[in-house]
């Protein structure tokens, strides 16, 4: 499946939403014409498959020497999952930090030192959380083949940070069809892609 067609399932269910004109303020306090919860995929069975059986498809295209998933709490735990399960292979995931008792645990799951695990994030931004998952299991003796996601906004300093820690990035789709998808379903106007293309070169300066 093409990445347009996936941006085009994300859209009609409100996964994503775009609003140029009155833009969204994320947690870091940048201001956003574009909100992505792909977790929302989750309460739609037929996204939801066609989400599964694509990052499936990538894992096996991409890293065929997979031992385990990993899902990176919280959004790429459902995800990571449902691949772990359709591909009969064993699961972890990791914890923004320790748990505060019990066996204080980062990564969750038998952790065996020189497994080869690919990882997997529903959203990829700076990829700053993404990667700290990778350390933690670098860390731990894992080796990480790479990482799948549903969606990057493509951001320059992403690709910057992934290649830096040497981690091959795989998405579903991107910023670009996303918007190609938006202008053919009439979600976006033609005259709201230079304020899109805009957000996107600096997003942390960015204003209507």
């Amino acid at each position: 499946m093409s990445s347009e067609k996936v941006a085009e399932s994300l859209l009609k269910i409100g996964a994503i939403k775009l609003r140029p004109e009155n833009p969204f303020k994320w947690a870091s306090g940048w201001n956003s014409p574009i909100y992505c919860d792909n977790r929302f995929s989750l309460s739609f069975p037929d996204v939801r498959n066609i989400i599964k059986e694509e990052l499936v498809s990538l894992v096996k295209d991409y890293f065929p020497q997979a031992e385990a998933i990993v899902g990176v709490a919280t959004a790429g735990i459902p995800q990571g999952t449902l691949i772990a399960d359709k591909m009969n292979l064993p699961f972890l995931y990791v914890r923004p930090k320790p748990k505060d008792h019990g066996m204080e645990n980062l990564i969750e799951g038998k952790v065996t030192p020189g497994q080869k695990v690919v990882v997997v994030e529903d959203l990829i931004s700076t990829g700053g959380s993404s990667l700290k998952a990778v350390e933690a299991l670098r860390d731990g003796g894992i080796e990480v083949l790479g990482m799948v996601s549903i969606f990057t906004y493509g951001f320059d300093l992403a690709e910057k940070n992934f290649k830096d820690k040497g981690v091959l990035l795989k998405s579903l789709t991107d910023y670009n069809a996303l918007l190609k998808e938006a202008i053919k379903l009439g979600y976006i106007k033609e005259s709201d892609l230079e304020t899109l293309k805009s957000w996107r070169t600096a997003p942390e300066k960015w204003s209507v």
